[in-house]
């Protein structure tokens, strides 16, 4: 079962503002009230006396300290920016795997947390984003892709290799070769409406879906890893839970965010690997 970070949050900062206030307004007027009265009790009163009955207890002095803090790191993140982790190579060129990505929550609309309502409407993902979404075969796996198809698009991919929007060919540009595990792949400059990226393409390899044309739903969104022979994405997702008009589609209650920056890369967290910052800039 996996970790629910978001909920555990919520529940953290709950539990630690509830008995801050339980302290507000039970326990603490009565500590002033036993240090009035032991200060009129006696002619001279002892400091520590006096300390020790306003001492808070153990339970009450942690929730009150962790509570501003778990507070703001749930406001940054649930409403602001989330960082996360690249954990493979579906987005080469663009991002490698072990690059740490900051995404921006408010991009697609505020969202509350763990129930990812949008309560207030900011924009919509446009095509060429890089996004950061729930899978939707499994929820509790953030998936990272490009936006390709939007909401009334028809999308195509030939066996070819070719990419189209709308019948209109997606164009590209070659503009290398480097090697790879799988064999030599090819670089392309690609323009999504007005974003230019880096694709990537296996020679000699492909593994073409035998559906290759889609119409993209209302509320919902195409999307591909730019390291186009080896992603799992809209191309291949199938789930016997999902209707069939919808497959391969990406709802927008799914959406988390758009990537938007790296700011430290660290491909293996181990003894003697350490991070760096050669790739830290903006997502384009």
């Amino acid at each position: 079962m996996s970790l629910n970070f978001p909920l555990l949050l919520v529940i953290a900062v709950a539990v630690c503002g509830l008995l801050a206030l339980f302290d507000l307004v039970v326990l603490a007027p009565k500590r002033k009230a036993a240090i009035a009265n032991y200060e009129g009790s006696v002619s001279n009163p002892e400091m520590a006396v006096v300390e020790q009955l306003n001492k808070e207890p153990m339970l009450v002095e942690y929730g009150k300290s962790f509570f501003p803090v778990l507070f703001i790191v749930l406001v940054l993140r649930s409403f602001l920016v989330e960082p996360f982790q690249i954990p493979s190579g579906s987005m080469i060129p663009t991002l490698e795997v072990g690059d740490f990505i900051l995404v921006n929550k408010f991009s697609y609309g505020i969202r509350l947390p763990v129930i990812d309502k949008k309560v207030i409407p900011v924009g919509d993902p446009q095509r060429g984003d890089v996004m950061v979404f729930r899978y939707p075969s499994d929820p509790s796996v953030n998936y990272i892709k490009r936006v390709i198809g939007l909401p009334g698009d028809k999308i195509s991919y030939t066996q070819d290799k070719q990419l189209y929007v709308n019948g209109q060919l997606v164009s590209k540009q070659l503009v290398g070769t480097e090697n790879g595990s799988l064999g030599t792949a090819e670089l392309y400059k690609e323009k999504l409406g007005d974003v230019e990226h880096l694709i990537r393409q296996q020679m000699g390899r492909y593994n073409m879906p035998p559906d290759n044309e889609w119409t993209v739903p209302a509320d919902h969104y195409f999307m591909m890893g730019d390291n186009r022979d080896n992603s799992n994405d809209s191309r291949y997702w199938d789930d016997p839970k999902i209707p069939k008009e919808l497959l391969g589609m990406v709802p927008d209650h799914n959406i988390v965010g758009k990537a938007f920056a790296v700011w430290m890369s660290w491909p293996e967290p181990k003894i003697g690997h350490f991070p760096n910052f050669s790739r830290v800039g903006l997502i384009k």
